[in-house]
């Protein structure tokens, strides 16, 4: 058995795979306070009974830190003299034009970063060794300052680790311990600082959480990567960084996979759970980067190409300074949720589909869950009378507004880098991809939209998914022979996994630019395929320029056997419920659908789909047929 587990903000999806063939879907309700404890309610109703499973947790736990700032205390070692570092960054200015932004929140304070005199050259060649008597001082200042966690970045250590390895051993003891020439061995100092600190100032959470889920768990665990890669549970404790995007990479690998068996090799991911929308891109695989910044912390580390809004089922609905509607970033979360969900008195995304008959009351995981569709009105009343508006109005505008938030996303991922999602199938799920999908697509002239059977929960089965995955780098910016550098990252990857396949890959430049792209290693013809890259991305190629070598990468990949995305339902006879549902700008009696009861010949909207974590609306002018694996293949007819 293998078990899938995505922890969201509202729910907890868990998809079970049994005896390698049979799927199994469910929901539990969050718990923010404890997410462990629902986790491992989860594996105990999957697992009853079985003797050994694999559990695979997509964790938000380095993201949630980062993003409230409830991280570790963290010191931050590095070379006498660059002790600002952290704080001076590359003086970007995110806002060009706010004359007030807001103050940078720091993941450790100034009085935390300590400088040691020590130097490595660009080259690696050691100009000076730090002092024993130094790193002894230091140690009783770290001791001194209750630090629980402790960053070491030393100047050029991606070329030579033998400081950094001094510095730590001296350092053992004190705390967990991040060092950058294992945390992000890569030329820029400042990413490369800010990637280890975020490593350390996240890695004592990862560490607690997962022992405690260990213990409570009979079955082994491995946590998915930002890259869509698995790591183990012993792993992931040292590279805790590397989960920052742990849950979105879930959806992105479900997502491509969803595409890939209904026939597509280009496709958009649009994951609407309840309190964000994570948006990807595949052209014949995930789009990927090495860099990011997450909440105004750069990362420097292999992760798929996730673009997050805020705007969910459980973003909260409001009227700002000036009288205009605002959906989002801010969400209800699981607790108290939307209104309709009996606790919460603010209007949600949510509430708007109930009061437009969308979402009924019975329908909610199966029926496990009741709404209540009379506090879903009554707050959309309260919003409605701030507007100047009616119920049906308000609900409307609650809707555009945030669909207006998610097609500026999904046009971050595809026109603003070079792509054009006209050419692109739109795979939609998360608990309300499937009422948005059809109404984005049309504005950008996406003429197929896929809605799997798994959407509520497909987080999770993209998990059962995922390979096992290491990535190693390497700066050689400084030159040297980089075929040798290779084998020296392969010797590291065979002694961890004799079993993986390897592909190498590099991060190359013209010279006199400031940034890279990655291309796939093919030797002497790497230019040529870079050139290929960079037109793409930039609309030009220079190939009489020269170009340069950064930083070379290895991946490590052992893939595991994918199982069928469909849930299998047995198909039933019956006729759909007839309900009121406003669409189309009007009240109107459609048909509403469950899975298992739709005609093999498809229909033609107005329609409704119900499936056991999402609802899927198929509006006039829309033709719906089912693919092998049980997906809605949508096609805009108009």
């Amino acid at each position: 058995m293998r078990i899938g587990i995505d922890a969201g903000g509202t729910f907890t999806d868990f998809a079970v795979l049994h005896g390698g063939d049979r799927l199994e879907t469910f929901k539990l309700r969050s718990n923010p306070a404890n997410p462990s404890s629902v986790i491992l309610a989860g594996i105990a109703r999957a697992a009853a009974g079985v003797k050994r499973a694999e559990v695979i947790h997509g964790s938000t736990v380095a993201t949630n830190a980062l993003l409230e700032r409830k991280g570790a205390r963290t010191a931050f070692v590095t070379t006498a003299g660059f002790e600002d570092l952290l704080h001076i960054g590359r003086q970007n200015r995110a806002a060009l034009y706010d004359l007030t932004p807001p103050p940078k929140r720091f993941l450790t304070p100034r009085e935390l970063c300590f400088g040691v005199r020590e130097r490595i050259h660009a080259d690696g060649a050691v100009a000076v060794k730090p002092g024993a008597s130094e790193l002894k001082r230091l140690r009783a200042k770290l001791a001194a300052a209750g630090v629980e966690s402790i960053a070491v970045c030393f100047l050029h250590a991606y070329q030579n680790a033998a400081n950094e390895a001094l510095a730590a051993g001296a350092l053992e003891g004190l705390g967990y311990l991040s060092i950058s020439s294992e945390a992000c061995p890569e030329f820029r100092e400042y990413e490369r600082a800010s990637t280890t600190l975020l490593n350390a100032y996240v890695g004592p959470l990862m560490d607690r959480y997962l022992e405690a889920l260990e213990s409570g768990s009979p079955h082994p665990v491995s946590i998915l990567q930002s890259n869509g890669g698995l790591l183990t549970a012993s792993q992931a404790r040292r590279h805790a960084v590397r989960t920052v995007l742990s849950g979105p990479a879930g959806g992105v690998v479900g997502a491509f996979e969803v595409a890939r068996q209904c026939g597509f090799s280009r496709a958009m991911g649009f994951d609407m759970g309840g309190t964000s929308t994570d948006v990807s891109l595949c052209d014949q695989a995930p789009r990927e980067t090495v860099e990011a910044v997450v909440d105004g912390v750069p990362i420097r580390a292999p992760m798929l190409d996730v673009h997050t809004v805020g705007a969910g089922g459980g973003s909260i609905a409001r009227v700002d300074e000036g009288g205009l509607l605002r959906v989002g970033p801010e969400s209800a979360g699981a607790d108290p949720g939307p209104a309709c969900y009996g606790i919460g008195e603010l209007p949600t995304v949510t509430d708007a589909h109930v009061a437009l008959g969308r979402i009924s009351a019975d329908q909610f995981l199966g029926g496990a869950m009741r709404i209540d569709p009379g506090r879903a009105e009554a707050a959309l009343d309260r919003l409605a009378g701030q507007l100047g508006l009616d119920r049906v109005r308000a609900a409307e505008g609650v809707l555009r507004v945030a669909n207006a938030n998610m097609e500026r996303a999904i046009r971050a991922v595809s026109i603003e880098r070079g792509y054009d999602p006209r050419q692109f199938a739109l795979v939609a799920f998360g608990g309300c991809g499937g009422l948005h999908a059809c109404q984005l697509a049309r504005e950008l002239s996406i003429r197929t939209v896929l809605a799997p059977e798994a959407a509520g929960v497909l987080s999770a089965v993209g998990m059962l998914l995922a390979p096992h995955v290491r990535d190693y780098a390497a700066g050689v910016l400084g030159g040297g022979n980089i075929e040798m550098r290779f084998a020296e990252l392969e010797r590291t990857a065979r002694a961890q996994n004799p079993k993986a396949a390897l592909a190498r890959f590099a991060d190359v430049r013209y010279q006199g630019q400031s940034y890279e792209l990655t291309v796939r290693w093919q030797g002497k013809h790497t230019a040529t395929a870079f050139h290929r890259a960079h037109h793409k991305e930039y609309g030009y190629a220079d190939r009489q320029r020269a170009i340069e070598i950064v930083t070379i990468r290895l991946r490590a990949t052992t893939a595991v056997r994918k199982p069928r995305l469909a849930v299998r339902t047995p198909r039933t006879s019956g006729k759909p419920e007839i309900r009121n549902v406003y669409v189309d700008g009007r009240w109107r009696r459609i048909a509403a659908w469950r899975r298992d009861q739709l005609p093999a010949s498809g229909l033609n909207g107005p329609a409704l789909v119900l499936d056991y974590g999402s609802t899927t609306l198929i509006p006039s002018g829309w033709r719906m047929r089912l693919s092998r694996a049980d997906t809605l293949i949508l096609e805009d007819t108009g």
